[in-house]
């Protein structure tokens, strides 16, 4: 387990500390359960009253908090401090090293450096892995795939032939990306299947959790812009584009073509029906079902979505509604 001296936190994160610089720290744990030895966070304030029963060796808290406490390591922001300290120090996790020699790698796949690959991971005919990239066990990247550097691929993760993979990117267990998408042409009474001969783009710094598919494209790519974070079972169709720092929660589903803006945030469950723009900035709330294009900076909700403003005045009206009703 590591440790590390208060002392060499603060001076990391810039923080405002008074007290004992040379106590060690060797974990990171909530309020209510951290021990002396433990480095703990608020950032909620309803969590304030923790802070005098918290038997946390330091804390971290915001600049303008009042009140002292020798513990307290002042900063700007503690929640991204405590992100950054657990990367640094405590976030490290088994992972493979080297290349296992139940590893199955196509001759003409080119590896760079420093790169470990886990057992029952298939590597097919020119796939390229860039610099310091991670993959663990039970693999499959299909052929023609790239993949850059400092990438961690977690075990049963499945890449079809053709897609490309940025950097820094995080692909989290039983990801399936570059299948098929729903595509078919209705003749004659029946459904037939239309190739999907596109591919999918994943630009730098994206993750992406567990569980979900994204399909590649009927034609051209499907892609996901730089920085965006994706939770686990989430599905985005083909020719999807989603823009640059989008947050999608558990559940999404996006159907083909649509296109979402940058810095979109859409809650769990929700749905977007296909060949619609949705802006810049927008957020979606929890399970609303996106029908039509939504412009920027707006906020939406409901089934079917509508701005939230619209959404608020129809509940109201719905409330008065049933209790003129009751009376």
């Amino acid at each position: 387990m590591p440790s590390v001296s208060i002392g060499e936190i603060v001076d990391f994160i810039d923080g405002r500390y008074a007290g004992n610089r040379d106590r060690m720290i060797s974990a990171v744990a909530p309020l209510a359960d951290a021990n002396d030895g433990q480095l703990s966070f608020l950032s909620n304030r309803k969590y304030s009253a923790q802070l005098t029963l918290s038997k946390a060796g330091a804390i971290l808290v915001p600049q303008n908090l009042e009140g002292e406490d020798d513990r307290w390591i002042r900063v700007d922001d503690p929640y991204f401090a405590i992100a950054r300290i657990m990367t640094k120090w405590f976030g490290a996790r088994p992972m493979p090293k080297g290349i296992s020699a139940q590893a199955s790698i196509a001759p003409s796949a080119k590896l760079g450096t420093n790169v470990a690959i886990g057992p029952f991971t298939t590597i097919g005919e020119d796939v390229v892995i860039g610099d310091n990239t991670t993959i663990f066990q039970n693999v499959s990247i299909e052929a023609g795939s790239n993949i850059g550097d400092d990438c961690i691929v977690y075990p049963s993760v499945v890449i079809y032939d053709g897609t490309h993979i940025g950097r820094r990117c995080i692909i989290h267990a039983g990801v399936v990306i570059g299948s098929d998408g729903y595509g078919f042409a209705m003749h004659d009474g029946k459904h037939h299947k239309i190739p999907q001969i596109g591919i999918v783009r994943i630009e730098d710094d994206v993750e992406i959790g567990a569980g979900t598919t994204i399909d590649r494209a009927a034609l051209g790519e499907t892609v996901i812009g730089e920085g965006t974070k994706i939770d686990n079972l989430v599905q985005i169709g083909h020719n999807v584009k989603i823009g640059k720092h989008c947050l999608l929660v558990s559940q999404v589903g996006i159907a083909g073509s649509t296109e979402l803006g940058d810095h979109v945030f859409v809650a769990g469950q929700s749905g977007f029906s296909g060949h619609l723009k949705i802006g810049n900035r927008v957020q979606v709330a929890a399970k609303s079902a996106v029908l039509e294009d939504v412009p920027d900076d707006t906020k939406v909700m409901g089934s079917p979505a509508m701005p939230f403003t619209e959404f608020a005045r129809r509940q109201a009206a719905l409330k008065r509604l049933a209790k003129k009703k009751s009376l």
